[in-house]
């Protein structure tokens, strides 16, 4: 159960690389704050200053430069940072939060792309989170091949250059987690164009607003 939060709304964007999320973040963003909400953009692995020193040793270097485990645990160190920092204080202000990225990625990335399994990430979760959950998520799902394409096309990070099956099991491991979830968490198919693709999110995010979760 999500924490109770005073009228902030925390919405996150996943998917595998190339799926359009940080573009739809900007979009989503841009037509909350002309609606009237105050508004907090932000990303992971990253989102604080602390984390996003974090965020250079984990998008560079190699791919194989990090174990999953390793990654893993850099990643929720660099989380509860961003969490502490930014993320409570914003929603304890009343803000409506949008993250690129979240905990999901952890869990798609190194608990099914690196195999580390869901229980490892659930105990990270809860050691270094507790309770803290996302109001709404959105899934941006696109076939592999056409996301990798789309990727390279912007240049690649570490995780863009892990091997193909890798990003499979990644794509498998996202579409499993809005099964488990499917109250928080909405498909979004991202092959579409930009314009269709935000009116989809932008539909439901206004609906949840409306119906009083912000």
């Amino acid at each position: 159960m999500a924490e109770q939060r005073a009228r902030g709304l925390f919405i996150t964007l996943e998917g595998g690389e190339g799926s359009g999320k940080s573009t739809q973040v900007k979009r989503l963003g841009a037509r909350l704050d002309a609606a009237g909400h105050e508004v907090v953009l932000t990303r992971e692995p990253g989102g604080s200053p602390g984390a996003e020193v974090i965020r250079e040793l984990l998008v560079t270097g190699d791919p194989d430069r990090w174990d999953g485990m390793t990654e893993a645990l850099l990643m929720f160190a660099a989380r509860r940072d961003h969490v502490q920092r930014v993320i409570k204080p914003a929603l304890g202000g009343g803000k409506i939060v949008i993250s690129d990225r979240f905990a999901d990625s952890s869990m798609a990335y190194q608990g099914y792309g690196h195999g580390l399994g869901r229980e490892t990430i659930e105990q990270l979760y809860v050691t270094t989170l507790g309770d803290f959950r996302p109001d709404l998520t959105f899934i941006f799902d696109l076939p592999v091949d056409e996301g990798l394409k789309r990727a390279n096309a912007r240049g690649s990070n570490r995780f863009e250059g892990m091997d193909v099956a890798f990003h499979h099991r990644l794509r498998d491991g996202f579409l499993y987690i809005a099964k488990l979830e499917p109250e928080r968490c909405h498909i979004i198919d991202a092959s579409g164009t930009e314009d269709q693709v935000e009116d989809r999110l932008s539909a439901i995010v206004l609906k949840a607003i409306e119906a009083g979760n912000a």
